[in-house]
């Protein structure tokens, strides 16, 4: 079987994935999300806390909900149709760290949750954390001369 006789025989057997239906629910989805994190926020606003602190308690609030869905396996379902919609946001970060944790929670809860909630989401805060360092450092000497 040539190269090409395969490459046809492989595309034939490959089911056809409906790529504007998919790109518009995830626009969709992740749209829903935000609306809903720029509600909480204007909920916060309307308690009077500021735009920052209104901010950051948004950002938090979305976190738990995601952690909170994710333990209750219905932010992975919801991952499963709505693809990158769900994982742009914030909500999507604690999907990735709060997912392992449920999977290996029959381990234990050093060797189990504590050593696989960060699988994923380990080396983003690590390589965002360095790169923060080394950021600030070139930031620092710039602002020197």
């Amino acid at each position: 079987m040539t190269e090409k006789e395969y490459g046809k025989f492989v595309s034939d057997l490959c089911p056809k994935s409906p790529i504007l239906r998919d790109c518009a629910f995830a626009f969709l989805v992740g749209g829903l999300i935000c609306t809903l994190g720029q509600l909480i926020m204007n909920g916060y606003a309307a308690l009077g806390l500021d735009e920052t602190n209104a901010g950051t308690a948004t950002s938090m609030t979305l976190v738990a909900l995601s952690a909170f869905f994710t333990g209750l396996s219905l932010y992975d379902n919801l991952a499963k149709y709505a693809g990158a919609g769900t994982l742009v946001p914030i909500t999507g970060f604690a999907n990735a760290i709060a997912a392992p944790a449920v999977e290996f929670k029959t381990e234990g809860f050093i060797l189990g949750v504590g050593a696989k909630m960060f699988t994923i989401a380990g080396p983003v805060i690590v390589y965002g954390v360095s790169a923060s360092v080394v950021y600030g450092l070139i930031y620092w000497i710039t602002t020197l001369f």
